[in-house]
């Protein structure tokens, strides 16, 4: 039935297209005939908003690998700096849970770490939707901040790092063979919010996957055994997420995979003094809003990012991006 939904939904967005480039033909023909300036530019008008629809489409048609329909894990991790580190960490978390709103996705928070002072040293995001994961696969990355800090009594300029890791759900049709003997199960309290229970059991989950050293959290359910389940399937799609960039790499079918997430590594730099710029470095898309991309605005670097992995062109290479 997802399936059905997911092909229904794109013939439909099909159609319209086709119809409302007929019409609007139709229109602008007429226009002409009649030498109606007005209605002429109503016609041009609509064009574009078609072409853009038509973009869209075609940019969501590339979304056809192995898991890019599923839902989707968002980590964010607070690099180096303490408290402003953690503060742009929270920023960020609050950007992708924003995003995701927009499209009408649902968000759960699985795990999140408060920083001593102010913002988080990490957090898990589930986010459920349509292609949640084909379209958060291009955020993976480092993302750097540069500010006037709020916690500066000097009001110097800072710069932080913190990065963004996306794995997606993993359903029924897709096998991950895991040895639970290769699995170290560490149980603790949780934290954060949650009042006397996170001081009187030990609700939090941690798994440790011996051969990778990849290590998963949950603490987002009172229960322990919720808690465990959560984090069993949360350690089986950090592995699946771990093969699919090993077969990518190994095809070169993604050269974006084969960038260390490490600092140093940044995707994106947001500069919100002394000038208001974001930059992709990948792509060289920008925006000078950087207000409206914390608040969730990212389409536009999602679709150039997943644009030149297809067509291997970057911002300016072809029309201007924006």
């Amino acid at each position: 039935m997802q399936e059905r939904n997911a092909l229904d939904a794109r013939m439909t967005a099909l159609t319209t297209i086709s119809r409302d480039l007929a019409d609007n033909l139709e229109l602008a023909e007429l226009a002409e005939a009649e030498d109606d300036a007005g209605t002429l530019d109503e016609a041009a008008k609509a064009l574009v908003e078609t072409r853009a629809k038509a973009e869209r489409l075609q940019l969501e048609a590339l979304l056809s690998g192995e898991a890019d329909a599923n839902d989707t894990y968002l980590e964010v991790h607070a690099g180096a700096g303490g408290t402003e580190s953690q503060d742009w960490a929270l920023m960020l978390m609050r950007m992708y849970t924003r995003w995701a709103e927009r499209r009408g996705f649902k968000v759960e928070v699985v795990e999140e770490s408060e920083g001593e002072e102010a913002g988080i040293k990490s957090a898990t995001l589930l986010i459920k939707g349509h292609n949640a994961y084909g379209w958060l696969k291009t955020e993976a990355g480092v993302h750097r901040l540069v500010r006037i800090s709020p916690f500066d009594s000097n009001a110097r300029r800072h710069t932080s790092f913190a990065s963004a890791t996306v794995y997606p759900v993993i359903d029924d049709k897709i096998d991950i063979q895991l040895n639970e003997s290769d699995v170290r199960i560490d149980t603790m309290r949780s934290g954060g919010a949650g009042g006397q229970h996170v001081n009187k059991t030990e609700s939090a989950v941690r798994l440790v996957h011996n051969p990778t050293g990849i290590m998963v959290v949950s603490q987002g359910s009172r229960s322990q055994h919720a808690n465990r389940a959560v984090a069993w399937q949360m350690l089986r799609a950090k592995l699946y997420e771990r093969e699919l960039k090993i077969r990518e790499e190994a095809a070169a079918a993604d050269f974006a995979a084969k960038t260390d997430i490490g600092w140093g590594h940044q995707i994106r730099s947001y500069v919100l003094q002394p000038y208001q710029l974001v930059k992709d470095l990948r792509t060289g898309k920008t925006s000078g809003v950087p207000s409206d991309v914390l608040d969730g605005d990212l389409d536009g670097f999602m679709e150039a990012t997943l644009a030149m992995r297809a067509y291997g062109t970057k911002a300016g290479d072809t029309d201007d991006v924006e």
